[in-house]
């Protein structure tokens, strides 16, 4: 597999970062409020992954003592299991 290096990625559509602007309602418009119920808020914050504090700490230890082994077999697996899903999910979405 050859990779073609002559890609450069277009920027013309790109904002530059800086200070978000405060955009003003015309005349003649109307605001809505919108809020979320309290089950809401319950569902939304459940969204963040469980933490291992303890084996995130044995894997900083393994790999500054020089012990953490990379199982590139294994990553490769699942980069390609992710990639599936990924496709996957977008066939399910169109």
């Amino acid at each position: 597999m050859k990779i073609d290096s002559s890609f450069t990625p277009a920027t013309a559509n790109i904002a530059p970062k800086g200070p978000p602007t405060q955009q003003t309602p015309h005349a003649g418009t109307t605001t809505e409020a919108v809020s979320l119920s309290p089950l809401a808020g319950n569902l939304r914050g459940g969204e963040t992954p469980p933490v291992n504090a303890a084996r995130i700490q044995e894997i900083k230890q393994a790999i500054a003592e020089g012990r953490f082994k990379v199982n590139p077999e294994a990553i490769a697996d699942r980069l390609i299991e992710s990639a599936r899903d990924l496709v996957h999910a977008g066939h399910r979405e169109a």
